[in-house]
């Protein structure tokens, strides 16, 4: 019976795109998040060495009426990616993985330097400055934001 309603749904959802155009908008102005969750102002700095990390930045806002928690991240081009914190340990300066990082309901998370970033590490070579590129980050519960990042040169913060 289960199978009955999937093949019909798919039946329907295959009708209804027959007759629609291409969608011609970039992510940029249609990001792909759960409602009430938006991303702004996405960047990333390249590593100032050729190979190594580069970290992305963004605010990402929560206006729904309930919490969401960003259990990990993705960046296209990138073999793997982890969210991280700076903090200080033993009187230096230490950058920490996060398991998980909260986005309470109502709040704006602001990634910038210094505090909470994305770290992308083991790139594929194609990244280039003044490109661009996607990051998805993915939540408890399986909910996905994906949104553009501009691609900038190492220490190239945007004004």
């Amino acid at each position: 019976m289960k199978s009955k309603f999937i093949l019909a749904g798919a039946a329907i959802l295959g009708l209804a795109a027959c007759g629609s155009e291409p969608a011609e908008e970039p992510v940029a102005e249609a990001p792909d998040c759960p409602p009430g969750v938006s991303v702004t102002g996405g960047w990333m700095a390249l590593a100032a060495v050729e190979g190594n990390p580069s970290a992305v930045y963004f605010s990402i806002e929560n206006s729904a009426e309930r919490n969401y928690m960003i259990r990990a991240a993705d960046v296209l081009g990138y073999g793997s990616a982890a969210l991280h914190q700076m903090g200080e340990w033993n009187l230096q300066p230490s950058m920490d993985e996060l398991m998980q990082l909260d986005v309470p309901a109502g709040e704006t998370i602001v990634f910038e330097p210094e505090t909470v970033h994305v770290m992308a590490m083991a790139p594929d070579g194609t990244q280039e400055v003044g490109g661009e590129t996607e990051v998805t980050l993915t939540f408890v519960g399986g909910d996905k934001c994906s949104f553009p990042v501009e691609i900038r040169a190492p220490g190239d913060a945007p004004e």
